[in-house]
């Protein structure tokens, strides 16, 4: 019997929270909150920005690459050319950056933003094995790997606040 004493002090013990210091506990959720904004808003910065760029006709020159290859995207450039088709993803993007940045008075609202900007980053992510000779711009386009971890996440913290789980 002494052995199941000592397993069930050792299991107790184990489960138990290692006391913290007071740092830590006034820390924590600091860092919680100061971190969730700047995943959020720099989020909804790179669409904006990024969105915006879409205008000028050296973006609409830099993209071409991509998205003439891409088996998602092809269509806009033979529909509409390529400053348009640009300018279409320009808008895509500034309306998802605008949907995420909604969080303080629509959480649902943000939501959507969030679950429409994981495809469009899957999208942008395909481009590194649809495009020939990437290269270079690999390492632009692997940003968007963090970009979709932000999304995915801001997605489920704004659905967690419109369920009334989340803060």
């Amino acid at each position: 019997m002494p052995d199941n004493d000592l397993a069930e002090a050792i299991s107790v013990r184990a489960s138990e929270p290692e006391a913290s210091s007071a740092w830590q506990t006034r820390a924590a959720p600091r860092l919680l909150l100061t971190g969730t904004f700047l995943l959020r808003y720099s989020l909804v910065f790179f669409l904006l920005f990024f969105g915006a760029l879409k205008w000028t006709a050296e973006e609409a020159k830099g993209i071409q690459p991509w998205t003439e290859h891409s088996p998602l995207l092809f269509w806009l450039v033979s529909a509409f050319g390529m400053q348009a088709a640009s300018e279409c993803i320009g808008v895509i993007e500034l309306t998802i950056g605008a949907l995420i940045a909604m969080r303080s008075w629509s959480p649902s609202l943000s939501a959507i933003g969030s679950a429409a900007a994981i495809p469009m980053f899957l999208t942008t992510l395909s481009f590194l094995v649809t495009t020939p000779n990437v290269g270079e711009a690999s390492g632009f386009l692997l940003k968007d790997l963090t970009l979709l971890g932000a999304a995915v996440w801001t997605a489920g913290e704004a659905l967690q606040a419109e369920i009334g789980t989340g803060k």
